[in-house]
């Protein structure tokens, strides 16, 4: 039923309900200080001219800050200036998550595609982002402050308490010495693998995946001699690098992650 097609309550003197749709949802905001009940935290450049003069918060306005390790916690506006705003953080309202222990080792891609791969990454619930360079990546320098501002924002909007990090970029060669034997590494092998939604198991994992056009067939061949590797397959149909990656992360989530 459409507000349209609400009932009106007006001829009998009761007052018109107000739609439920969208709900009232508080702004959200990481904070780097640790959060407990009664903590005053003191904000100024960008978050407080965020908070003040875009979103015009006034002293006893309420949003929902968390710091990465303490939950979300509620907080009310204490003093608001030009430049500068304090905040009275109340109780908590939602515990720390658990994080799935997946990682992403992704070939870096073209600026706003890249920006954009991190955010959804973020929003679909990876713990760490490792960029790695192959032979046909395309973009071997990335702006780490860039992306993990996009992190934060991903984690700001999707509800999030736990911030994903990001890791210096590595060379392929570099990336598999350095592997951990402890964690399955899957990754997209645009040659035929075995398919992911029957492949993932539970447990930490890496997930890998290539530039546009792919491993070349040496960089495949190392990749599969790694410790604990298992090529998989994302279906009959060629995908775009930041595709690719999605989905990837899409299936473990849904097979073993927090979705099952």
């Amino acid at each position: 039923m459409s507000v349209t097609d609400v009932p009106s309550h007006a001829s009998c003197g009761a007052m018109i309900a107000t739609p439920a749709w969208p709900p009232r949802s508080l702004p959200r905001l990481y904070v780097a200080p640790p959060l407990s009940a009664g903590v005053l935290v003191v904000l100024d450049g960008g978050q407080a001219n965020y908070l003040g003069n875009v979103l015009r918060l006034k002293p006893g306005d309420e949003l929902l800050l968390f710091d990465g390790v303490s939950g979300e916690w509620l907080a009310s506006v204490a003093e608001a200036g030009k430049k500068r705003m304090s905040l009275a953080v109340g109780g908590p309202t939602r515990p720390q998550e658990a994080v799935p222990d997946l990682a992403l080792a992704f070939a870096p891609i073209k600026k706003g595609r890249a920006d954009w791969l991190v955010e959804k990454a973020v929003e679909l619930g990876v713990a760490r982002l490792q960029p790695v360079i192959t032979q046909r990546t395309i973009v071997d320098k990335l702006n780490l402050d860039r992306m993990r501002s996009h992190i934060v924002e991903a984690a700001e909007q999707c509800g999030r308490t736990t911030l994903a990090t990001i890791d210096a970029p590595l060379k392929l060669d570099a990336f598999l010495r350095g592997l951990d034997g402890s964690r399955a590494l899957y990754f997209a092998d645009e040659t035929g693998g075995a398919p992911a939604a029957t492949t993932f198991a539970r447990g930490p994992a890496t997930l890998l995946t290539g530039p546009e056009g792919g491993f070349t067939p040496d960089e495949a061949a190392a990749i599969r001699a790694a410790p604990r590797a298992i090529a998989i397959s994302l279906g009959p149909r060629i995908l775009r690098a930041e595709t690719a990656a999605l989905a990837g992360i899409t299936a473990w989530m849904a097979a073993v992650g927090d979705w099952s």
